[in-house]
């Protein structure tokens, strides 16, 4: 009879999760065995990937999930193993991502069972409530308290995970359960994910009449690009009603870099302006004590959970709220918008918002014409890369790329952190997608402070373990830029702007970040003449894409 663990593992095979990244412990025999069992059989079983760091595990299940939309699993080891998890589980909550974290708990069994405490850390590592850690970060957590449930544990979990809006669960697997024959419990095919909430026809109707009756409207959007479908359906929207749509603390590639409906960055001065806002699946539109819509501004949010309903504080002004998939939503709000706005109307605004765009384009380039005198620059190292990356390349970023040098124009090639901000995201979440998606070029664009946090021996063992060329580029300050730069913002006239505001942000002496690739079989280089680094840059993703090798670029710039 087969094991939990057997049965366990062949569910998640059948439910469409590709890989098991794994950081084992006293644990995971019954999983190890459970894969020596079935080697050679046509099961299909997830791809078991060791990954020495927790936090590298969950970033990988993250980027993995990026390329392929399947939830991906990370086992653990027990509380501990856990507590390593807690960051990229944040991560994975705020930006709506499967993850599947799995950690074995300590076995119940003090003797007498197959898989009984055996070691002395058996008792030590125990919890009342483990998952307690975890529990306000995941939609739903559970564990295997019998071994025939085991596969309906899975389909539990996954059909929670992968409902709307998506987000990571977990589950703690005793080992002696775990170990235990699973009885009658049988793998089948997982039930359909449960369909995406509907947008409300009248409010639909009532969202088209307000942007109808516009002088000046605006789309502000962080996440609308999450689907193909969304961005598709934003395209079409912003093209037939000349809407314009700034892209706010992206995460995707929302909106194409260059059309022309393409208005930047940053909510002003068009949001000073505007008298109605359609708010697309964005958490935070516009920072309020510094900016916002002027009195008498209509303002529209539309998502999934258009109101962020866990997030504790959030009061900007609403005076429509739809909740349903992006795409569908955009979709029916053109229907109702087309038969309201004349042609004539459009075709004016169109003009003058594309030559707005044209002339901040202009801008931006001029910005970049040359190398700088002094320093490098984090705007000239993005220009760089916008000229060496093919158009189909994907950046994985955490921080410092400059989307307005670096202008990505395709859905699915440039993915930014997570909302929750929880440092170690950007190296793991590359190799993921790359191991996804072995064809793509693959660019993680890391400050040296996130750089770090990803634990990057860890991760360089990945690539060169599981051979996934990625190219990461470090903007390297020898800073913690976000830590000084909100002191300075703060107290800019205070005594810590004395110094510069670098008490705790100063990151120097700055290692050699580029010996840690070479020391796993990479191409690392060092980087201090702004008119070295095109050459540079070219020469690491020829190492990538033709050596199949891993490369580092460490800039040392200055912002």
């Amino acid at each position: 009879m087969e094991s939990a663990a057997e049965i366990f593992l062949r569910q998640l095979g059948a439910s469409g999760v590709d890989y098991l990244f794994a950081n084992g412990g006293t644990d995971f025999p019954p999983i190890v065995e459970a894969y020596a069992r079935h080697d050679g059989t046509n099961h299909r079983l997830p791809r078991p990937m060791t990954v020495p760091h927790e936090n590298a595990a969950v970033a990988m299940a993250h980027g993995a999930y990026m390329m392929t939309g399947r939830p991906q699993a990370v086992m653990v080891h027990v509380n501990v193993g856990t507590a390593n998890t807690v960051n990229g589980i944040l991560n994975a909550n705020r930006d709506h991502t499967p993850v599947f974290v799995l950690a074995g708990r300590t076995p119940y069994s003090e003797h007498g069972r197959h898989g009984a405490r055996t070691r002395n850390i058996h008792w030590a590592q125990e919890m009342f409530d483990q998952a307690g850690m975890v529990r306000e970060a995941v939609k739903w957590d559970g564990e295997l308290r019998q071994p025939d449930q085991a596969a309906d544990l899975v389909r539990r979990a996954l059909g929670i995970a992968m409902a709307s809006p998506r987000g990571p669960v977990y589950a703690t697997l005793p080992r002696d359960t775990l170990a235990a024959p699973a009885g009658k419990a049988r793998v089948a095919e997982p039930p359909p994910p449960a369909a995406p909430p509907l947008p409300d026809p009248a409010a639909l109707a009532e969202a088209a009449r307000m942007l109808a009756a516009a002088q000046r409207p605006l789309v502000i959007t962080s996440a609308a690009g999450r689907t193909r479908a969304g961005f598709d359906a934003l395209v079409d929207l912003a093209t037939r009603f000349a809407l314009p749509v700034i892209s706010f603390t992206p995460r995707f590639v929302n909106f194409p870099a260059d059309h022309p409906m393409h208005q930047g960055y940053e909510p002003s001065p068009l949001l000073d302006d505007a008298d109605c806002v359609l708010v697309i699946d964005t958490d935070v539109p516009w920072i309020p004590h510094l900016q916002g819509p002027p009195e008498g501004s209509r303002v529209i949010h539309l998502g999934e959970d258009p109101l962020f309903a866990r997030y504790p504080m959030r009061s900007f002004p609403t005076d429509l709220a739809i909740t349903g998939d992006v795409a569908t939503a955009l979709r029916g709000l053109s229907a109702a918008l087309d038969p309201l706005l004349s042609a004539e109307a459009v075709a004016s605004r169109a003009a003058a918002l594309a030559e707005r765009s044209a002339r901040q384009r202009a801008a931006w380039a001029q910005a970049v014409a040359a190398p700088p005198d002094g320093p490098i620059t984090p705007e000239w190292i993005s220009h760089c890369l916008a000229e060496a990356l093919p158009a189909e390349a994907v950046v994985v970023n955490e921080y410092p790329l400059r989307q307005t040098h670096c202008p990505r124009t395709r859905h699915g090639t440039f993915y930014g952190q997570s909302t929750a901000g929880g440092l170690g995201w950007g190296f793991g979440a590359a190799l993921g997608a790359k191991l996804a998606a072995p064809e793509k070029l693959i660019v993680a664009t890391l400050g040296d402070g996130a750089y770090v946090f990803n634990n990057p021996t860890a991760c360089h063992w990945v690539a060169e373990a599981h051979q996934l060329p990625v190219l990461v580029v470090v903007f390297n300050n020898a800073m913690y830029g976000a830590v000084r730069n909100s002191t300075l913002a703060m107290y800019r006239d205070g005594a810590a702007a004395k110094t510069g505001g670098e008490l705790l942000a100063d990151l120097s002496p700055s290692p050699a970040f580029e010996k840690l690739a070479e020391a796993s079989g990479g191409h690392g280089e060092r980087v201090t003449d702004p008119a070295e680094l095109p050459a540079a840059l070219r020469r690491a993703i020829a190492v990538v894409t033709q050596e199949k090798r891993q490369a580092l670029v460490n800039v040392v710039c200055r912002y």
